[in-house]
């Protein structure tokens, strides 16, 4: 990677990823894409470069392309899970016909293309257990449709034309950074900032649900390593299973209270997202992962936790 553009640049994942870049590549070698309403400010804004980047808008990613020379497109445009099921027409036209703008721009101008995947594009016959990277998806959610044809619209390019597109298939992503804004395991997220704040937390999970999840480091460290890999090695290269650990609520509640003692969480369950979740695997198997690209995960529950509370409260400026 020379140059590259972060389209969704201040996102939840965008704005920690093209930071991170960045600090890798180069602060003049990363453009933040971003669409009017949501410009970068602060760090983000006087780091690098930034342009109007939207994936509905074929000529304007075109231009952005040929102004900064780019090589490298990472696509996170798309609305997260719960959102998306409230507006599954905006959640379509931003997630497969803006991926087709970025595909058909690529293919012009010779650009590789990371455009994420998530568990959300499996279903409830797909096995829960260690989910093999080869298996049924059969998703019941626009979010997961349009996941699992983004692995086959970018898969596809690559085998037509020669495009090289990668992806991995994300689980849920806890940060300290950037809020979340309507996925389905966002509580893992929230969880952290009522425990900080001393607040009781409302969990919208049913007990005993078990997901996948990453902290976010770790997040972007596949996301770039993946990018970094040798072409040669992969056999896969789009919809990469990636995992780092797996918890229920109950789990994650536990983890915290050994840090914050009188930290008090109660259910309220959200039936959506109940659904959900319920259709998402327990746990991924990553071992092609692994296998083809070297990837290892950093951080456990217990450390995610440590961390995740010490931040929060420097963040917060509550005493810990």
């Amino acid at each position: 990677m020379k140059n590259i553009l972060v389209i969704g640049a201040t996102g939840q994942i965008g704005s920690e990823l093209t930071m991170e870049l960045r600090k890798r590549y180069g602060g003049e070698h990363v453009v933040a894409g971003y669409i009017t309403g949501a410009e970068p400010k602060g760090e983000l804004l006087e780091s690098g470069p930034s342009e109007l980047a939207d994936v509905t808008n074929g000529q304007q990613i075109a231009d952005v392309v040929k102004k900064h020379n780019i090589d490298t497109i990472y696509n996170l445009a798309a609305l997260l899970s719960v959102v998306a099921e409230h507006k599954p027409l905006l959640a379509w036209h931003i997630g497969i016909d803006g991926l087709l703008n970025i595909l058909e721009v690529a293919r012009e101008n010779h650009c590789a293309v990371f455009t994420p995947s998530s568990i959300g594009s499996f279903g409830p016959e797909t096995p829960h257990v260690m989910t093999p990277q080869d298996t049924i998806q059969r998703p019941r959610t626009i979010y997961g449709v349009s996941k699992v044809t983004t692995e086959l619209l970018s898969e596809y390019y690559h085998h037509k034309y020669g495009v090289d597109t990668r992806s991995v298939r994300f689980p849920g992503i806890i940060s300290y950074v950037t809020p979340p804004g309507g996925g389905t395991t966002d509580y893992a997220v929230d969880i952290y900032y009522y425990a900080v704040r001393g607040e009781k937390f409302i969990c919208p999970i049913p007990e005993g649900t078990l997901m996948d999840m990453m902290y976010m480091p770790d997040a972007l460290h596949a996301a770039i390593q993946l990018m970094e890999a040798d072409p040669t090695r992969l056999i896969h290269h789009n919809g990469f299973n990636v995992a780092a650990m797996s918890f229920a609520p109950e789990t994650i509640y536990a983890e915290i209270k050994k840090l914050r003692p009188q930290f008090e969480m109660v259910y309220d369950v959200d039936p959506l997202k109940a659904a959900i979740a319920n259709s998402w695997p327990d746990c991924m198997d990553d071992s092609c992962a692994r296998q083809e690209w070297d990837w290892r995960p950093q951080y456990d529950l217990q450390s995610m936790t440590a961390d995740m509370l010490d931040k929060l409260s420097k963040k917060l400026q509550v005493r810990a």
